[in-house]
């Protein structure tokens, strides 16, 4: 099977001559760990092409809804029904507001086949998701790299967590994470600036858990926001503004942090507006020698060349981008001898949610919006814990609030008594979410369609995921175990809720070009290079042989951070 790609495309190849368009490396993607590939590359010398699909988004010039007034919105932050209607999918997220519009992918920009129903939430624009993510870093664990092999449920992971933890730490300086050091091995110590505080409603919470459940050790939350300035950021000004993008740099993003880095080198071209059609391979070399790129504007086709390849696209359209890499070599995809490029796709199963009003603490308040709140590592299949019902287990994150407003059922609702009791604090709350792990399925994957295209003349990818009766077990004993730590604890109205949401909506998909050992088993090795192209890396989320039930982004950074490290390295010694 030979390569299509103008077939495909229908567009005039632009060839402005291949010494122009040859670099060092080209990384594919600037999200989260696109960003990190580019500045490890030109920070150690590689002339490196950064490839978006979408727009530019330069770092406080881009962000304009960063400073408004909720009064300065049309529709005072919220959406239109028409916009609304036109996207069921992307207006599920949390964070789909008319403040942050303009960061996220609509519905009938980049379309998809749902095999089975899979929210695919997108960001298109230099800086991707990373604008967007909710900056929550835990570290994996030990035990968390050990899960395949010790439950035969997956393929074993090539690397343990010591080969990690020194570029967990090399990452952690750089990006600044709030925490403190809690001596928990399912989510290990790092290296933390101060941490945001507990206020009064979760540091009884803390202490109701620590008394009732000894097992258990709630934290306060580990966030990529700055609790004092860090290398020329920050630091947060508790707006709890993140998603509009922030000017004062307080928390994580590539647009803030790892971009000026690799443009600070000198050594960086980055270039938005670029599709990625396919990785170009060369079957008498034996090697990937480039990308095909489509103009998302004029639709204008080019070809760019380089000895390294880092594929950071999200783990999705990585996927796709790989799959659509065909060559006499690789009729199947890019690296794809073992079969199982496309499988084993993961997304959190965050299902679960449970609330519950608090009565006392009626003489505090509190000012400012702080980021994050506590974090409940995970203890269910961990130390003596052994439950017969599911495999793996699962993680609370949650936050206390006093609501605005003392209405009472009976009370007028309008008028100047109905006025003062606006002004007046509610009731405390507690929100508990689960994030649950999810188990690798082989039959849980994406493919190309074999008859639909979108508009650059690519394959659309179809997907076929579910959550199974593992997970379903699991966020049984999850709903109940967080009602039970709230009762304890003396809060009210408790409700525990299934929200039934499809995968992919937790944000977190993973897992379709996996790491292992064994070529016939997996896409990747230990240093996230795959097994039959030497000179193109993946380490976004598509890498991952499990999914853990921490947080993946900090994970995907070391991962990069380490595998850029390795990829110079094998090129020094000339291996690739």
């Amino acid at each position: 099977m030979t390569n299509t790609f103008q077939d495909t495309a229908a567009v005039n190849i632009n060839g402005p001559g291949k010494q122009k368009n040859t670099f060092d490396a080209i990384v594919i993607g600037s999200g989260i760990s696109g960003g990190w590939a580019a500045k490890e590359l030109c920070e150690k010398g590689l002339k490196t092409l950064l490839l978006e699909r979408g727009r530019n988004v330069v770092h406080i010039k881009d962000y304009p809804t960063a400073t408004m007034d909720p009064w300065e919105f049309p529709h005072r932050n919220q959406l239109p029904r028409e916009i609304l209607e036109a996207n069921p999918i992307v207006s599920k997220c949390y964070a789909f507001h008319e403040d942050t519009l303009h960061f996220f992918v609509k519905d009938n920009e980049h379309p998809y086949v749902q095999v089975k129903p899979f929210d695919w939430i997108r960001g298109y624009q230099v800086g991707g998701k990373s604008l967007l993510w909710a900056r929550m870093t835990q570290r994996w664990g030990e035990h968390d790299f050990e899960a395949n092999a010790r439950d035969g449920f997956g393929c074993d992971w090539p690397i343990r967590y010591k080969d990690l933890a020194p570029w967990y730490s090399y990452v952690e300086r750089f990006v600044g994470i709030s925490g403190n050091r809690d001596g928990l091995p399912q989510i290990p110590d790092g290296e933390f600036l101060p941490a945001m505080e507990l206020n009064c409603v979760e540091r009884h919470f803390q202490e109701s858990v620590h008394k009732n459940f000894p097992d258990r050790r709630v934290v306060v939350s580990r966030t990529a926001n700055l609790s004092q300035a860090h290398n020329g950021r920050g630091p947060c000004q508790y707006r709890n503004l993140c998603h509009r993008g922030c000017p004062f740099g307080g928390y994580f993003s590539a647009n803030a942090a790892t971009i000026p880095a690799a443009e600070k080198t000198g050594n960086l071209t980055l270039r938005p507006q670029s599709v990625v059609h396919s990785i170009i391979y060369d079957d008498q070399k034996g090697r990937a020698t480039g990308v095909r790129v489509i103009d998302a504007l004029t639709k204008e086709a080019t070809e760019y060349y380089a000895r390294i390849i880092f594929v950071n696209a999200g783990t999705l359209n990585t996927t796709l981008i790989l799959l659509n890499s065909t060559s006499n070599r690789f009729p199947n995809g890019l690296g794809n001898d073992s079969g199982v490029l496309g499988h084993y796709l993961m997304d959190h199963n965050y299902r679960g949610r449970v609330r519950g009003e608090y009565e006392g603490f009626q003489d505090k308040y509190y000012s400012g919006r702080k980021p994050g709140g506590w974090y409940l590592a995970r203890f269910r299949n961990f130390g003596k814990d052994v439950q017969k019902d599911f495999l793996r287990g699962y993680a609370f994150s949650g936050s206390a609030s006093r609501s605005r407003g003392n209405v009472q059922e009976g009370d007028p609702t309008i008028g100047a008594v109905f006025k003062e009791k606006l002004s007046e604090p509610g009731v405390w709350g507690m929100g508990i979410t689960g994030m649950g792990e999810h188990l690798p399925y082989f039959e849980n994957h994406v493919r190309l369609s074999k008859d639909k295209k979108d508009e650059w003349g690519i394959p659309l990818l179809e997907i076929d995921c579910e959550y199974k009766e593992n997970e379903v077990a699991m966020l049984k004993d999850l709903l109940a175990t967080g009602a039970e730590m709230l009762e304890k604890a003396g809060f009210k109205n408790i409700q525990a809720t299934d929200s039934k949401q499809a995968p992919g909506l937790g944000i977190h998909e993973m897992g379709t070009a996996r790491m292992g050992k064994d070529p016939k088993t997996s896409v990747l090795n230990g240093i996230n290079q795959m097994h039959n192209v030497k000179n193109v890396f993946v380490s976004d989320g598509a890498c991952m042989a499990s999914s853990a039930c921490q947080n993946p982004s900090i994970t995907y950074m070391a991962l990069t951070a380490r595998a850029a490290d390795a990829a110079v390295t094998e090129m020094k010694r000339g291996n690739i």
